[in-house]
C-alpha cells in the first residue's frame, strides 16, 4: 500500500488560543488482522500527542516498544486469569513476569484486573475479582511498586440499577455484597473506579426520547437534576455523576471515577440506530474539545475527568454486531476510518498544506499506512515524525 500522510487539524477557535496536545487517553485494542507494529503505533500516539494508553493484556512487544517514551500505560489481567491470581504466589509471579521487568522504563501506571467482571454473569469470576485485586496489590507492595501502579477493574455502566437523574444513581441490589468490598479496596488503596460509559447505547435503544445533541456534546438545553439543581448538557457527565452518587450511597463517594472506555461506532447494522461516521466524528471531536478544556463533571467541577477513548483501531476480528468492529479512529491497516479532522494527503502535499494552515490550528502529521516490515516503511514513519516536529515548530512561531 502506498504510504500517505495524515493531516490532523484541530480548530481551536472555541478557546481563542492555540493548545497543542490533549489529555484524552486512548484504548489500544489488538483483536484485528495486520495491525501496525507497536513501533508504528507509538509513532501515531506520539504524533497525536497522546500520553495515556490502555491495553487489554501485557503484550511484551508493546511494553518494550513503549519504553522511555513517557506514555502512561494501563495493562490488563484478562478475565480468564483472574481466578488464578487469587493465589498470592501466582499474583506475585504474574507481576514479576509481566510488570516488573518493564518498569520504570515503560511507565506502567495501572493494572486493570479483568474487564466488566460484575456484569459477566459468571458468579465464580465475580467472586474472585476482589481477592485477585488484593493479591496483585500485595505483590506490588512486596516489589516496591504500589506507590507507582494502582490496581482497579473496569466496570460496565450496567452495574447501576438507576442512573437518571444522576442524583438517583444506585448500584444493582444483586451486586451489593460484591460492590462493597470492591469499593473498600479502592478507597483503601486510593485507586480509581473505572467505568465503561457509552451514551451511544442509550441513544440506540431509545432514539425517540434521548436527544442526539445531548449524547453528542452538541449545544442543547440539557437537563436539570431535580434533587441537586445541577445542569447537565451531555449524557457522559451525567453517567459519571450517577456512579459517584451510587458510591456515595455505600459510603464511598470520595473514590475518583475515571472513564476507561467511551466512544461511538462509525458503522453498524441496520438496526443500530445512530452508528455512523458523522456521529462518531462529532462525538469524538466534541469529547476531545472538552478534554482540552480540562473539564470536570457538574458534581465535581474542579477535578478533571480522565477519559480513555475507545478506540485507536477498528478491530475486525471482534465478534458481535457490526458496530463492535467499528469504534476505531483508524482501520487495522493504519488508514483513517473517518475524518475527525483526519484527512489523508499525498506526501508531496504536506509542505504546501502546512504553510497554508492558520495560526489558530494545530497541524499534526503522521504516517497512516505502509508496508509493515520493509526498510522503506521505517523511513516513511521517521519522515512523518520529522514533518510533525517541523510543522509544530512553525505553528508555534506563527501563533506566539
Amino acid at each position: 500500500m502506498t504510504p500517505v500522510f495524515v493531516l490532523f487539524v484541530l480548530l481551536c477557535s472555541e478557546f481563542g488560543f492555540l493548545r497543542l496536545g490533549f489529555a484524552l487517553g486512548i484504548n489500544y485494542g489488538q483483536v484485528a488482522n495486520d495491525l501496525p507494529t507497536p513501533d508504528q503505533v507509538l509513532s501515531i500516539l506520539t504524533s497525536l500527542k497522546i500520553t495515556n494508553t490502555r491495553i487489554y493484556d501485557t503484550n511484551p512487544k508493546v511494553l518494550a516498544a513503549f519504553a522511555n517514551t513517557g506514555i502512561e500505560l494501563i495493562v490488563t489481567v484478562p478475565n480468564e486469569s483472574v481466578g488464578l491470581l487469587t493465589d498470592p504466589r501466582q499474583a506475585l509471579q504474574w507481576v514479576a513476569t509481566n510488570v516488573k521487568p518493564y518498569f520504570p522504563a515503560t511507565k506502567i501506571t495501572g493494572i486493570a484486573v479483568g474487564n466488566e467482571v460484575f456484569t459477566s454473569d459468571d458468579p465464580t469470576l465475580m467472586s474472585n475479582l476482589v481477592p485477585a485485586m488484593v493479591s496483585i496489590h500485595a505483590a506490588l507492595v512486596q516489589l516496591g511498586l504500589d506507590s507507582y501502579i494502582h490496581t482497579s477493574s473496569a466496570n460496565s455502566l450496567a452495574v447501576l440499577e438507576n442512573s437518571y437523574p444522576p442524583s438517583f444513581g444506585s448500584f444493582r441490589p444483586d451486586l451489593a455484597n460484591l460492590m462493597a468490598p470492591f469499593l473498600q479496596f479502592l478507597a483503601a488503596t486510593k485507586s480509581p473506579f473505572w467505568i465503561n460509559a457509552y451514551p451511544y447505547f442509550a441513544y440506540k435503544d431509545d432514539p425517540e426520547r434521548v436527544p442526539l445533541d445531548y449524547v453528542l456534546f452538541n449545544p442543547n438545553s440539557g437537563m436539570k437534576d431535580p434533587s441537586t439543581s445541577l445542569h447537565y448538557d451531555n449524557m457522559l457527565y451525567a453517567q459519571v455523576d450517577a456512579v459517584i452518587f451510587a458510591m456515595g450511597r455505600l459510603g464511598y463517594g470520595g473514590v475518583e471515577v475515571r472513564v476507561s472506555e467511551t466512544g461511538w461506532p462509525s458503522k453498524g447494522d441496520p438496526d443500530e440506530i445512530g452508528a455512523s461516521a458523522e456521529n462518531a466524528r462529532v462525538y469524538n471531536r466534541n469529547l476531545l474539545l472538552r478534554q482540552m478544556g480540562n473539564e470536570g463533571t457538574p458534581l465535581v467541577p474542579h477535578r478533571r475527568l480522565e477519559v480513555y477513548l475507545f478506540a485507536l483501531f477498528n478491530e475486525d476480528m471482534k465478534p458481535g454486531p457490526t458496530s463492535e468492529r467499528n469504534y476505531g479512529l483508524f482501520r487495522p491497516d493504519g488508514t483513517v476510518a473517518y475524518n475527525m479532522g483526519l484527512t489523508a494527503l499525498p506526501a508531496s502535499s504536506s509542505s504546501s498544506s502546512s504553510s497554508s494552515s492558520s495560526a489558530a490550528a494545530a497541524s499534526v502529521f503522521l504516517t497512516s499506512s505502509a508496508t509493515r516490515e520493509s526498510k522503506e516503511t521505517g523511513s516513511f514513519w521517521q519522515w512523518g515524525t520529522l514533518v510533525f516536529s517541523l510543522t509544530i515548530q512553525a505553528l508555534l512561531r506563527k501563533a506566539f
